[in-house]
């Protein structure tokens, strides 16, 4: 998507925008009870809380922390998902 595409609204403009939503039609269809796509075995879900991150100083390349900035917001993440790939195939290669 190209910033272009992006557009900006204040809190008021969100507030003031009519909804297209036809909310009746929606309340008098009711809950959907046909059949599920797919089986959804509950008895093995379960809550997973994320590890805290570590913040660290890390001294990278001028032009690796460009290229991660440049793809936009959650360069950081992308950076982590990064590390933790090689992290995984070496943890793998060593089994």
């Amino acid at each position: 998507m190209s910033e272009s595409n992006i557009k900006r609204y204040s809190l008021e403009e969100i507030r003031r925008m009519k909804s297209e939503t036809d909310w009746d039609y929606l309340r008098e269809q009711g809950d959907y009870e046909g059949p599920q796509e797919f089986e959804v075995d509950w008895s093995k879900a379960r809550i997973v809380t994320p590890d805290l991150k570590q913040a660290i100083s890390l001294r990278v390349d001028p032009d690796v922390l460009e290229f991660f900035k440049s793809e936009g917001r959650g360069y950081q993440t992308r950076m982590n998902a990064v590390l933790r790939a090689y992290m995984e195939a070496k943890k793998a290669g060593q089994a």
